[in-house]
């Protein structure tokens, strides 16, 4: 007999590992060096902007093919590569991310040399002087993707590079398209998996804490949503293009009694609308976003001990953007319980709004605090903190994560009790 609590740690554990969306955005490119010469490794620079109203998780591509043209016109093309680890880059609304590849300038190349990014309009150049004209950004970029750097000495052409790596780059191998070609760049066609783990982003926030009150101890969430309809124009606002389902799941861990049970833990699946900027103001530094859905929770457990509850609910979300890189974000969730059969009175101590006040730094530190009130003195205050990791001589992923709670509600199961107050520190994933 498969119980309720099997079926949830299966659902997880085929899902957590495959966090990762693509996405579309404005990219600008720039060129770190004004000259270079043939073996010369330059360096692209891209911004990708976020100034539609829903966030986007977007996956740069490990190699962009380059053409590179001189003043007779004549084409050379080559690849850069990303110089980051793969994987997607989360860009909130009215925020930016920067990533750059690298490139070897290939050989035999003299002169100025318009550089473009293969179906991209933007034309780039490696000395102070412009050549104007058509037949520079208007010719077709015949001839082979090139190894660039392989050739014997710097006068040499390069030799050309396998067609399976030039197609699985999203290029052809015998020619590219003029820089004037509106067309935009496009990728191999993505395999059923791809188009399922796409679809996939982060939700709540991810962290493992653990503290010492009352014994060790320890807290852990993980948290996804996935995207019901992926539009082929992220711009397409049409409503069914902000569905989810979404998947939380929240454990406190006894780490000090016989063999470290789980006090408890909480699995929370749901169904949801979300748009990130419903209103947005003229300067975008004051937008609106909505949310409303559906949410299920219970503690999979049976008998006495079991806790079920459901859940609608509308939060609206106001995001202020600083000037200096930082957004502030009050979001209440305004909650109307239904079918709580076994914990009729749970309203009387969660209430019936999550107060909700966060503010996040353009890569840096995130704060968060959560307040519900119940009837009476019932409340509960919960405050996050977290830093990057990559900002610390560690260098690492992940961020450095503190968490302060008092009060009701940590577990379903005991949400009638007052716990705390708890201090814990542990890496987050998500803050």
């Amino acid at each position: 007999m498969v119980t309720r609590t099997t079926f949830f740690h299966s659902f997880f554990a085929a899902l957590v590992m495959v966090i990762t969306v693509p996405a579309t955005a404005a990219i600008s490119y720039n060129l770190e060096q004004a000259h270079a010469v043939s073996g010369d490794t330059v360096r692209i620079n891209a911004v990708v902007f976020n100034d539609t109203d829903t966030a986007m998780d977007w996956i740069p591509p490990e190699q962009l093919v380059l053409q590179w043209r001189d003043g007779s016109g004549r084409s050379t093309r080559s690849l850069a590569y990303l110089e980051a680890a793969p994987g997607q880059r989360n860009v909130p609304v009215n925020t930016f991310v920067r990533v750059s590849w690298s490139a070897v300038v290939p050989g035999g190349l003299t002169g100025l040399q318009a550089v473009n990014i293969e179906g991209e309009p933007t034309l780039l150049a490696l000395d102070t002087s412009h050549t104007p004209g058509g037949r520079i950004v208007g010719s077709v970029a015949a001839g082979p993707v090139v190894d660039a750097g392989a050739a014997p000495t710097p006068l040499e052409s390069d030799p050309a590079l396998p067609e399976t790596l030039v197609t699985a780059a999203g290029a052809s191998p015998e020619a590219g398209p003029p820089v004037t070609n509106e067309a935009r760049r496009t990728a191999p066609p993505l395999s059923p998996f791809d188009r399922f783990r796409n679809a996939i982003s982060p939700y709540e926030p991810i962290y493992l804490v653990m503290g010492n009150k009352d014994g060790r101890n320890a807290r852990y969430q993980v948290s996804f949503k996935y995207r019901l309809f992926s539009p082929v124009d992220p711009a397409d606002t049409s409503f069914i293009n902000h569905l989810y389902l979404g998947y939380t799941q929240t454990a406190v861990w006894d780490l000090h009694g016989d063999s470290y049970p789980f006090v408890d833990t909480s699995y929370k699946p749901g169904i949801f609308w979300r748009k990130d900027a419903l209103f947005q103001n003229d300067n975008k530094q004051w937008f609106l976003g909505m949310a409303a859905g559906v949410q299920h929770e219970s503690n999979g457990k049976g008998g006495d001990d079991s806790r079920s509850l459901n859940y609608a609910y509308l939060q609206p979300e106001l995001n202020y953007r600083f000037n200096g890189g930082s957004t502030l974000t009050f979001a209440p969730r305004i909650k109307s319980y239904f079918h709580v059969s076994e914990n009729n009175d749970y309203h009387r101590y969660a209430g019936n709004v999550d107060w909700q006040l966060r503010w996040a730094q353009d890569d840096g530190v995130v704060l968060t605090g959560l307040y519900r009130q119940g009837s009476k003195d019932r409340r509960m205050t919960q405050i996050d903190a977290a830093w990057p990791l990559r900002r610390t001589p560690l260098n690492m992923n992940g961020y450095l994560h503190l968490q302060y709670f008092n009060g009701y509600g940590e577990t379903l199961l005991g949400y009638n009790h007052r716990s705390g107050p708890h201090f814990r520190i542990g890496l987050s994933l998500i803050p």
